[in-house]
């Protein structure tokens, strides 16, 4: 009621009223003003009755005053349709109609009553409780009653100048008055603009984007807004039409580079939707060629006419899924595959049954290529995937490397209704399938899959598969995934052997087979003194066929043994055969999958370490065999004086002593390494191997056998320093290997010098020997000296580098090699030693 134009129109309905009133003959004088008063309260106020909406009490009311008034058959009637009426109804909806039922009957009650009593003095009308004054209620009609109910129900009054008839009449002259195109017009214009077509007045407007009215036509401003509102469905449409002509109206080139199975399937399922649109169209364009009634026109006109209010209700619901496909279509712009799957479901979590059952409609559309894909993966090893849309992405490699690297998953084409742990099963399923059919040459794995499919009751033809049956899927990618496996691993052990495979590396890499390793230590040992470019490969194959012959390694299988060769690593000026020599495993397809280069590189890094190790037990065995005392015993030295022997004896002790320290280190360490680190690993893993279900397990255990040998025996990255500290101890060995051949050969020479014996002829000999027995005692003594010199120097670094070895022991995070310090210092000896210090 604040606008002017709606103030005027309410005044000028008022002085009409009273006009037709007076002219008809009616009592009353005109009182304009408390009549506008009395119109704008009128309006302003909802008119709501004043009780509470109590229908039981309200019809307990009506049956008490009808059993007053004298009509008992009234009363019963009426709870009789109450009652049956309020099986139907809704709950308290009989409440207004039995309140303006009672307020009628209380209205004619109290005319009758009215028109029996004479005609008094014109008096002031009484004040309604919700209106105030009723000025001109005397003649006018419509007016209310003296007698009427409170509460603000209006009256039902006769019309007998059709006044009522005449304002609606002069109400559309004036609506008509003020608008420039008809809404029949406009209605047709609207279904032109759904379509996204420009009409005669509406128009696409490319500076806001919508389709609009010009400025310049006339319309109600409540027109214009409705007509703008309707037209945002021609927006949203012509978004979608577009997505859809971007992305099939194209050249089969363009389609081939720019479009998937996926988005095609999301716009064949829109196009469809918009199939039902067009359909709706058709049948409102049918309906906008009746004419609209008007305000007071006869009767006899259509009621199956459109206008802008109907057409709002029409295209409700469709605008509804229209703006969901824009919003679709916005989302997916860019998108392809999985990605396009999995924004198109984040979209169907919502809770209207109509929404869902539109978004699971269209899923089932879009999802089905993907999941074709799908069962085409688990079911073949296929990878139909022209498009790049699958989240499972092939790439070219070796065979070696097929299981590792050949298959990898795109997590941004992962959809969300599939989980990454459905999705690495469904990896490895395809992967388990191509393994066998490339690297094993197999196709037991066709019977396999088929029957994972019957098991579960999903045939292998395309289609079986779709959208909404994730529990089907996971059931069929289980199934297959088991049964596909358990046939690899039959072929991985009994056609392959690979248990036999891991054993032979470990008996021969791992330097387990003790009587060819002392073989093959005795045989190539002078040929690795030799400097590292003068050794030849094929006399170190020949010498490494000796051992296995000389040794039980000749028992085993030739396909094993044959795969045993002699490797030659990288060496550089001042090199000696042991620092280059080493062996090698040749692990074939598909055995390589597990011994893939890297992994024989660690293979080849422990060989190296129990190599040197090998190495200096050996030597410690030389130097046994060198000073053993039944050569000492008979050494003309004892018959010498006092002093030349005690110098003899002193040496040969802190000899003895010296090799009796390192020989116990070496033999607890050797002992610590063959048994708690290898033989515990390979029992380990050798009940890993069996419980494997599939190659993925197969390869965990494996790696989880290398890296703990790796790990306790101090070749892993937290142990350098330690292993540093004892490559230190292992070359003061050798190097009193060393020491201990020169010593015990001048020693030899005196000998034989002594006995008077012949001088050996050999390029070591030296003019000292030359002289007398006066000379040889001189000589023999500086001899002495010299080694206990180098005896002491040598016991004096070994002490140190031992003291620093067993000092970081404890710190190690391995329980292992805390094992060790406990072997090593069992008396604690060096623990008592080094807190002295």
């Amino acid at each position: 009621m604040d606008d002017q134009q709606t103030q005027d129109l309410v005044k000028e309905l008022v002085h009409r009223l009273l006009s037709a009133a007076e002219s008809g003959g009616g009592g009353g004088g005109r009182d304009t003003g408390g009549a506008l008063r009395f119109a704008h309260r009128l309006l302003s106020s909802r008119l709501a009755p004043a009780v509470l909406p109590d229908e039981h009490a309200l019809a307990e009311s009506i049956k008490r005053r009808l059993a007053a008034s004298g009509r008992p058959d009234d009363a019963l009637a009426f709870a009789d349709l109450h009652s049956k009426l309020s099986v139907r109804a809704r709950p308290a909806s009989l409440w207004p109609l039995l309140y303006l039922l009672d307020s009628l009957s209380s209205q004619r009650r109290a005319a009758a009553a009215a028109s029996c009593l004479p005609n008094l003095p014109s008096a002031a009308p009484p004040r309604n409780a919700t209106s105030g004054t009723a000025p001109g209620a005397s003649g006018r009609p419509g007016s209310r009653a003296h007698g009427a109910p409170s509460g603000g129900v209006m009256l039902v009054s006769k019309d007998p100048d059709n006044i009522r008839e005449i304002a609606l009449r002069e109400y559309t002259e004036l609506v008509i008055d003020e608008t420039e195109v008809s809404e029949a017009a406009l209605v047709r214009d609207v279904l032109y603009a759904c379509q996204g077509i420009d009409g005669r007045y509406v128009r696409y407007d490319k500076a806001v984007d919508a389709y609009d009215l010009p400025d310049g036509v006339r319309v109600p401003r409540s027109t214009r807004t409705l007509v703008r509102k309707l037209c945002e469905l021609g927006w949203l449409f012509g978004k979608v039409r577009g997505f859809i002509s971007d992305n099939i109206s194209r050249s089969p080139s363009d389609a081939a580079t720019e479009v998937g199975t996926v988005a095609q399937a999301f716009c064949s399922a829109l196009q469809e939707e918009l199939s039902d649109y067009y359909k709706l169209l058709a049948v409102l364009e049918s309906y906008s060629l009746n004419p609209i009634p008007t305000p007071g026109s006869d009767s006899g006109v259509s009621s199956n006419y459109l206008s802008l209010r109907r057409l709002a209700v029409w295209l409700a619901e469709p605008a509804v899924r229209m703006r969901l496909m824009a919003v679709l279509v916005d989302g997916c712009r860019g998108l392809r595959g999985g990605a396009m799957a999995g924004v198109i479901h984040g979209h169907a979590q919502h809770g209207d049954p109509m929404f869902q059952e539109f978004m699971g409609r269209l899923l089932r559309r879009v999802c089905s290529p993907l999941f074709e894909m799908v069962r085409s993966w688990v079911l073949e090893g296929e990878l139909e995937d022209v498009f790049a849309e699958f989240f499972i992405v092939g790439q070219p490699v070796k065979a070696e490397s097929l299981w590792r690297e050949g298959y990898l998953i795109q997590s941004d084409m992962l959809p969300a209704f599939i989980s990454p742990v459905l999705a690495q099963r469904i990896l490895r399923t395809g992967k388990s399938i191509n393994f066998l059919r490339v690297c094993c040459d197999d196709s037991g794995w066709a019977d396999a899959a088929a029957e994972a499919a019957a098991y579960v009751g999903t045939t292998t033809s395309r289609g079986g598969l779709g959208y909404g049956e994730t529990d089907a899927l996971e059931a069929l990618v289980v199934e297959a995934a088991k049964r596909i496996d358990r046939h690899l691993m039959d072929v991985i052990h009994k056609r392959y052997r690979f248990k036999d495979h891991c054993l032979a590396i470990k008996r021969y890499l791992l330097l387990g087979q003790g009587d060819f390793v002392q073989y093959l230590m005795d045989v190539v040992g002078p040929e690795l003194s030799e400097p590292a470019n003068r050794i030849s490969s094929f006399q170190l194959a020949g010498l490494l066929e000796t051992a296995i012959r000389a040794s039980n390694a000749q028992y085993d299988d030739r396909d094993i043994l044959d795969r045993i060769k002699v490797k030659m690593m990288d060496h550089g000026d001042g090199d000696r055969g042991w620092d280059v020599f080493s062996l090698e495993y040749d692990a074939r397809v598909p055995l390589d999958t597990v011994f893939t280069a890297s992994v024989m590189k660690m293979y080849l890094k422990v060989f190296n370490f129990l190599w040197k190790l090998k190495r200096v037990d050996h030597s410690l065995t030389g130097v046994w065999k060198t000073m053993k005392p039944n050569c000492i015993v008979s050494s003309p030295f004892y018959k010498e004086g006092t002093s030349i022997r005690a110098q003899f004896v002193s040496v040969l002790r802190k000899c003895q002593v010296l090799f009796n320290e390192m020989n116990h280190f070496v033999t607890n360490f050797q002992y610590y390494i063959m048994f708690e680190v290898l033989e515990v690993s390979w029992a380990r893993f050798s009940d890993e191997m069996d419980a494997a279900k599939d190659l993925d397990d197969l390869l965990l255990a494996h790696d989880k056998y290398l890296n703990s040998i790796l790990e306790k025996a101090l070749l892993g990255e937290r142990s350098q320093g330690l292993l540093r500290n004892l490559f230190e101890l292992f070359d003061i060995i050798l190097q009193f290997r060393s020491h201990a051949d020169r010593w015990f050969e001048r020693i030899y020479e005196l000998q034989l010098r002594g006995r008077g014996k012949p001088k050996p002829k050999s390029k070591d000999t030296s003019s000292w020997l030359d002289g007398g027995r006066k000379a040889m005692i001189q000589l023999a003594g500086e001899l002495f000296r010299k080694m206990g010199e180098d005896l002491d120097s040598i016991a004096k670094d070994y002490t140190a580098s031992l003291d620093a070895f067993i000092t970081q022991l404890p710190m190690q995070q391995h329980v292992d090699l805390k094992f060790l310090l406990f072997r090593l210092d069992f008396t604690e000896y060096y623990s008592r030693v080094s807190s002295n210090k």
